[in-house]
């Protein structure tokens, strides 16, 4: 169990658990109000994030953007972004769960520090394996489900909605739920 922030990154920056720290060009951390109280996590890295060291910053980060605006949320000021692994699968690949099960001790000590009282999973990796191994995203989007005190809600990957724009509108639905969510259980995401 980590102290603090820098030491967690800094032993996470030099991990090689798994095979996928072999084909890095960047780990991928994540971004954020290490103060915040709402999490979003997504898969793991694409080509623009390995590049980069960031979560989300390709065209699928873009649309992330924008959503997180239409609801008075920013990445770099009151929300917080991180992935299930933190290395990029070769061609953009679903992690594979031996690669997700040796970097999920990461997401839990950001998880642990952070005390999030609400998780986004973006897409159907974070999802199923976050909230239930059976969870359908085209169904159950925007549902809030209580575990363990944490409220989860699952939400169209951006990536998808790129691939898929006619759920767009359910996804920033989704948002807007959200929006309203942390009103009601912590109203101070607004004020950081």
């Amino acid at each position: 169990m980590y102290e603090n922030w820098e030491q967690l990154k800094n032993d996470c920056m030099g991990c090689t658990k798994c095979g996928l720290a072999a084909t890095r060009t960047k780990l991928v951390f994540g971004v954020g109000n290490e103060n915040a109280k709402v999490l979003f996590i997504g898969e793991g890295p694409g080509a623009n994030e390995d590049l980069q060291g960031e979560p989300f910053v390709g065209r699928g980060g873009q649309l992330l953007d924008k959503f997180l605006a239409a609801v008075d949320l920013d990445r770099k000021k009151n929300i917080y972004i991180a992935n299930m692994v933190k290395c990029r699968p070769p061609q953009n690949r679903d992690p594979l769960p031996e690669e997700q099960n040796e970097c999920i001790g990461w997401l839990r000590e950001q998880t642990r520090l952070l005390k999030p009282k609400i998780i986004v999973c973006l897409g159907r990796i974070s999802a199923t394996r976050l909230i239930s191994p059976d969870f359908k995203v085209t169904k159950q989007h925007g549902e809030f489900i209580d575990k363990n005190g944490t409220l989860m809600m699952g939400t169209f990957h951006p990536a998808a909605l790129l691939r898929n724009p006619t759920q767009k509108p359910a996804a920033l639905e989704d948002f807007v739920k959200l929006r309203e969510k942390i009103m009601e259980v912590c109203p101070e995401t607004y004020e950081l």
